[in-house]
């Protein structure tokens, strides 16, 4: 699905958009709790969920990618489990770059029976927090510092998926780009017991684009996170230019890219994830931002995720 998000989402002071769109909110919210009342299914299997309440962009798929090379270094055997989207192929090849084992399924319930017939002893859950037919182990619900939870509304009114109160089902809370105290005051009066884990992201092939001017493009949740990670890596971007999420990017689009990059002395990057996108073009020219996360509580984390496996 492609998502506009508009630029109300992220204001606490303009409410006309909001309240005139709330009768929709309503509507998607009682949906929500109609889907609660269906009874969830225990499996026979741990399961690790990484979802999140804000529509995208919060860091669930690399922190999935992240907790199976971790468990599979432990001597588990994890298996990613990820509800099938056609238009996700970047996302389906950039777990697959980094951990063998995924199983993609219309049905999670389908790929998680899978999983136990083929002998998995858990399962990470890359999405999946509002899949109420399903029983999990540990839910780990993600945010990002910069977004955390826009203006507090749920869709279309705001960029929640349901309201803030759901993080009461959740065992830990993972912010990505460091503490905010205001935020987590509010994150625990529903949830007292709940882990809070902060992370962030480390540049790992940083001299690739060192005392380079940039021509930085994205196609993400949220690019703004990408084009301030490499800001915050002191990396210099002349020209930023912003797709829709999921974007299928066309050859012609990219070669109008390269040529201007070419005309400003600029160097092309991208991220990794919008790079399987365009990798079949072989344009040399595109490079790609790789990182990794790092936790503040890596020990705390692990832990409470071995308890359940």
């Amino acid at each position: 699905m492609k998502l506009i998000k508009p630029n109300f989402w992220y204001s606490k002071k303009s409410l006309f958009f909001p309240i005139l769109l709330f009768p929709l909110t309503l509507i998607v919210m009682s949906i929500v709790k109609i889907k609660k009342i269906f009874k969830s299914r225990k499996f026979n299997i741990p399961i690790i969920c990484v979802g999140n309440i804000y529509i995208g962009g919060t860091g669930k798929t690399p922190l999935a990618i992240y907790i199976a090379k971790e468990l599979s270094r432990l001597k588990k055997k994890p298996v990613i489990v990820k509800k099938y989207y056609e238009d996700h192929h970047d996302e389906h090849s950039l777990i697959k770059k980094y951990s063998k084992n995924l199983i993609l399924n219309l049905d999670r319930r389908a790929a998680i029976l899978d999983a136990e017939r083929k002998k998995f002893n858990v399962v990470i859950l890359d999405d999946g927090f509002q899949d109420n037919k399903i029983e999990k182990d540990i839910n780990i619900i993600c945010f990002n510092k910069k977004q955390l939870i826009g203006n507090g509304f749920v869709i279309p009114s705001g960029p929640l998926r349901e309201n803030l109160s759901a993080i009461k089902n959740s065992e830990i809370i993972l912010i990505n780009g460091g503490r905010d105290k205001e935020f987590e005051k509010r994150i625990i009066k529903f949830n007292k017991n709940a882990l809070f884990i902060h992370s962030k992201y480390k540049l790992l092939n940083y001299n690739e684009f060192k005392n380079k001017n940039l021509l930085a493009f994205s196609g993400i949740g949220n690019p703004e996170n990408f084009f301030e990670l490499l800001i915050d890596n002191k990396l210099k971007i002349k020209k930023k230019i912003v797709f829709p999420d999921h974007y299928q990017f066309k050859k012609g689009e990219l070669s109008n890219i390269i040529k201007e990059a070419k005309k400003d002395n600029l160097q092309i990057v991208t991220t990794e994830k919008d790079f399987h996108r365009l990798k079949n073009f072989k344009f040399k020219a595109i490079k790609f931002a790789k990182i990794d996360i790092i936790l503040n509580s890596k020990k705390k984390f692990f832990k409470k995720i071995l308890k359940i496996c």
